[in-house]
């Protein structure tokens, strides 16, 4: 199977997850580097600091949240080279990309998964 998926690292590794890469800045809490079997931590494709800071999970500012990680997706030249890689990647195998956000819905993988298949090289 290829493309692209996303899945709480909090949730038990499968072999069917493929290349398994962390997506999030900080380390998630309680996981132990040998315990999550990635792949690749790819900090470069998460929100920046103050972007993520602003948010703070707050599903009423998920919107706007939203829109300013698209802007830095498409803007930044780190961004942008990360999300071509892990799109090429997905044609040829199943990509997981990994966060520890509690919400499944407001979170930025989704906004990072909606983005690379849009991109789709």
């Amino acid at each position: 199977m290829t493309g692209i998926f996303i899945k709480r690292i909090y949730d038990p590794y499968e072999e069917e997850d493929g290349y398994r890469v962390l997506i999030d800045r900080l380390w998630p809490r309680g996981i132990k580097k040998e315990d999550a079997r990635l792949s690749a931590w790819d900090k470069e494709a998460a929100p920046s600091h103050e972007l993520r800071k602003g948010f703070n999970h707050k599903p009423e500012l998920f919107k706007d949240f939203r829109e300013k990680y698209l802007e830095e997706l498409r803007t930044h030249d780190d961004k942008i080279r990360k999300i071509d890689e892990l799109a090429r990647m997905a044609e040829e195998q199943k990509v997981t990309l990994l966060y520890a956000a509690k919400d499944p819905v407001h979170n930025h993988a989704r906004v990072l998964c909606e983005e690379i298949r849009r991109r789709k090289v």
